[in-house]
């Protein structure tokens, strides 16, 4: 693979890999939170949506959602998506709808003790979850989320069918251009283990940080 390829394509890719990444991680953490605890609201009817919200979008594929997004969209609503936030949209909802299921059972994992003590100082509900519910959830729900972020990484991979010259496409363009496979994908493999181990190396220190800030100290293995 010739420097001015690597520097072309291959570099530019990475970062719209990077982007990609970032921008559907913040979607899908705000539909997973918000989700997440609807599920746990006290009315069944909100409880329903928030549960429909998850099975639809656990049930379906996040291409097929991608295309629909990006070709039938605009004939329907006429709404016209580029193609990164088609992808950025359909990558957030359907990580989303995973990640709700976490956050809704680290809250159901909080002692009912604690809920109960809430109720005492006559919290607001909103005060409950802000003050005593999701400090102690947030820390159990890093382990799982680490994992969804690493493949929601991996996901990204699909936007190249868009077009998006992500780091899948510029490898699919280099390949083109040079007919080596081997030497490309292999390089492309690297790039990304390197980002989902760099992902995975933060969010292990912000699992350390969220437990040392309720009293909850691991060693570098994880262990308490």
């Amino acid at each position: 693979m010739t420097a001015g390829l690597w520097t072309h394509w291959v570099l530019p890719g990475i970062w719209i890999t990077v982007q990609l990444t970032v921008y559907s991680a913040a979607l899908a953490t705000v539909v997973a939170f918000a989700v997440g605890t609807a599920r746990t609201h006290r009315s069944r009817t909100v409880r329903f949506l928030a549960g429909l919200y998850t099975e639809i979008f656990r049930g379906t594929s996040a291409l097929v959602l991608m295309f629909w997004l990006f070709f039938v969209m605009p004939s329907l609503f006429g709404w016209a998506l580029v193609p990164m936030w088609a992808a950025v949209l359909a990558l957030g909802l359907s990580y989303g709808a995973y990640g709700a299921e976490v956050v809704r059972g680290a809250l159901n994992s909080v002692a009912p003790a604690q809920r109960e003590a809430g109720i005492a100082l006559n919290f607001t509900p909103w005060q409950r979850l802000r003050l005593i519910m999701l400090p102690q959830a947030v820390p159990e729900m890093i382990p799982p989320f680490s994992n969804l972020l690493v493949e929601l990484l991996k996901g990204t991979a699909l936007v190249s069918l868009l077009g998006v010259a992500d780091v899948s496409f510029a490898a699919y363009l280099v390949r083109l251009a040079t007919q080596e496979s081997a030497q490309i994908y292999s390089v492309t493999l690297v790039i990304y283990f390197v980002l989902a181990f760099l992902l995975t190396r933060g969010m292990r220190t912000l699992e350390r940080k969220t437990k040392a800030g309720i009293g909850i100290t691991t060693t570098a293995g994880g262990a308490r």
